[in-house]
């Protein structure tokens, strides 16, 4: 029996302990099923291969099977996590899964929940930063993700965007120069953004909120899952122990969390914020005077089949340093860093800063911007051909000339290589990933 027999399998085992279905939903005999399901077959074979360790493009990583098999459990009720009485079993178990991701960030109280992903609960953190500090603005580094400045906009709050350093973080004298003016209440964090994996320096802004007194909200949708790993470089490990001390994050546990399309979540370190949520739905909230998920989120139905995966996947891996779950973001890590080595050393490639998570960037050697972006494609192409499949980023001419001091830059910005190296069996298809790009780099000869 193959590995997708057998976790059929257990499926079919777990779904006898659940009773009380209605037939309707146990009868596999319905007219058409079988055709159309072995066309929804043929349609997805139009895909890259996103679980394959030769996929090391985008940020896409496949769910664990407990996760899989949790949340297809989960669909047989079909639970609501709007309410108590929509997803009973389902929103204690949020509640549970969420204290867990909390309690990884060493906190001791909290308010939180799912969401749909980090777009969601970025607005929803400066929605709330945005009634505690009324007529301010909001800051974040120029690589923040492009949700903040759609957030504001929707939320019509003055955003500014704070220049960058060499390494594409937060520039900390750019980000005075805003602070000054006295017109900020929320500077957003971002620990790995989304271009370079970079860490903006928390506790340096912890530091500068004692003299200009500002909210601090964590972007950590992509990173926030490495405060686990036991061994990081050490400006990287203040990075993650500061976040005790900050007043709201944001993580998706559908990038490292290992769960499925779409899981986000925002935390609030301060339970006393939830009355700013306050509404009425007196058709909603009756079968119990506890606070319900709806009565704490922006979005109203959300599915319970997420919370279900989520607490099934972190009961199964604890979230822990020197558990199973840490040591596999740390081989991310490790492949990582080796990647990089293995381009720095190449004379066909130009290399940026050493990586601080598990993303590589990197371009074919050219001596001038726009023979490097065109020769990035070329390569691009290369690569997908051989079976490995990386992505494209754009960056600024002026991030890169502390690198490539040898570059004319003709265009504002170039083309790059990039790879996210999300998947632990990175680590141990990095030879033949090499093999790859040293057999292709030729082919970047535009």
């Amino acid at each position: 029996m193959n590995t997708d027999n057998q976790e059929i399998a257990r499926l079919e085992e777990a779904l006898d302990t659940l009773t009380g279905l209605p037939s309707c939903l146990a009868d596999p005999s319905e007219e058409g099923l079988h055709e159309v399901l072995e066309e929804v077959s043929r349609r997805l074979q139009d895909n890259l291969p996103y679980p394959h360790p030769l996929y090391a493009g985008q940020m896409m990583k496949a769910p664990h099977r407990i996760a899989r098999l949790a949340y297809m459990l989960a669909l047989w009720t079909n639970p609501n996590n709007h309410s108590h009485e929509g997803g009973r079993a389902s929103t204690a178990m949020e509640k549970e899964a969420v204290a867990a991701l909390a309690a990884m960030f060493n906190w001791q109280t909290h308010i939180g929940h799912l969401c749909s992903g980090g777009t969601i609960a970025n607005l929803e953190a400066l929605w709330i930063a945005a009634k505690l500090r009324p007529g301010t603005g909001v800051l974040a580094s120029a690589a923040a993700h492009y949700s903040h400045r759609r957030a504001c906009e929707l939320l019509q709050l003055d955003f500014h965007a704070v220049a960058t350093d060499a390494r594409g973080t937060m520039d900390l004298v750019n980000l005075e120069r805003h602070l000054a003016d006295g017109r900020t209440g929320t500077v957003v964090v971002t620990l790995g953004t989304t271009a370079l994996g970079a860490l903006d320096p928390l506790p340096a802004i912890l530091a500068l909120r004692e003299q200009y007194d500002f909210r601090v909200h964590v972007d950590a949708a992509y990173g926030g899952y490495f405060t686990l790993v036991g061994e990081l470089p050490v400006e990287a490990r203040a990075c993650f122990d500061a976040l005790a001390q900050v007043d709201s994050i944001t993580i998706d546990p559908h990038k490292h969390g290992l769960q499925p399309y779409g899981c986000g979540c925002v935390l609030f370190r301060d339970p006393a914020l939830a009355p700013l949520y306050h509404h009425q739905a007196p058709y909603a909230y009756f079968t119990t005077d506890a606070l319900h998920l709806g009565e704490i989120s922006l979005e109203c139905s959300r599915p319970g089949a997420t919370a279900v995966a989520l607490w099934a996947t972190q009961r199964l891996l604890p979230l822990v340093r020197g558990g199973r779950f840490s040591r596999d973001l740390a081989r991310s890590l490790q492949a990582a860093a080796a990647l990089y080595a293995h381009l720095d050393t190449d004379p066909r490639f130009l290399t940026l800063t050493q990586p601080q998570l598990d993303i590589v960037v990197w371009a074919p050697r050219g001596v001038c911007a726009s023979s490097i972006s065109a020769r990035s494609h070329a390569l691009f192409e290369a690569t997908a051909a051989a079976g490995l499949h990386l992505a494209l980023v754009s960056l600024p001419a002026g991030l890169l000339q502390e690198y490539w001091r040898e570059v004319e830059f003709d265009t504002p910005t170039v083309t790059c290589l990039r790879s996210c190296l999300m998947k632990p069996e990175h680590a141990d298809w990095l030879e033949r990933i090499c093999c790859i790009l040293d057999s292709v780099a030729d082919a970047a000869t535009v």
